[in-house]
């Protein structure tokens, strides 16, 4: 597995485009993975690839003058707990840091709430991320937004 910095727009959105539709259990919203595929241009973005395949990647936007947002990130379920998301988190913590930026931040479901989601929240933490605050009514009453957030 190696991890590149991806400055191209357009494959940045077909990189996003490829995982997220593989990934129904988390983006199964097409609006919302749309989105997310739109978004991807101009943005810190790293791919991760097995012999040349794309199997994750991730992206970070500017939320603040000091803060970054993990604003996406993906793995293709058949890579999952191969330190794939933990090698592309490494990386672009590592970006922002070079980029002077002193806070990271990442928004999800709220722990509790859907197993998909709770390991989701285990990721975070084993990462580093601390608890910041939950925005109960932030995308809607079954969605409680969880963010966390790490100095830099």
């Amino acid at each position: 597995m190696k991890v590149k910095q991806i400055y191209d727009d357009v494959i940045k959105k077909d990189v996003t485009r490829y995982i997220l539709e593989a990934l129904p259990d988390w983006f199964e919203i097409p609006e919302a993975r749309e989105e997310y595929i739109q978004d991807s241009k101009e943005k810190i973005f790293f791919c991760a690839y097995v012999d040349d395949k794309p199997v994750g990647f991730i992206y970070l936007k500017q939320t603040g003058k000091d803060t970054v947002e993990l604003a996406v990130m993906g793995v293709l379920k058949d890579y999952h707990r191969q330190g794939i998301g933990k090698a592309l988190f490494e990386n672009c913590k590592s970006k922002a840091s070079q980029m002077g930026f002193l806070f990271l931040q990442v928004k999800t479901v709220q722990m509790g709430k859907y197993e998909d989601y709770d390991k989701t929240n285990m990721f975070y933490k084993s990462l580093g991320f601390k608890e910041f605050e939950v925005f109960p009514t932030l995308w809607d009453e079954c969605n409680p937004c969880q963010i966390y957030v790490m100095a830099l």
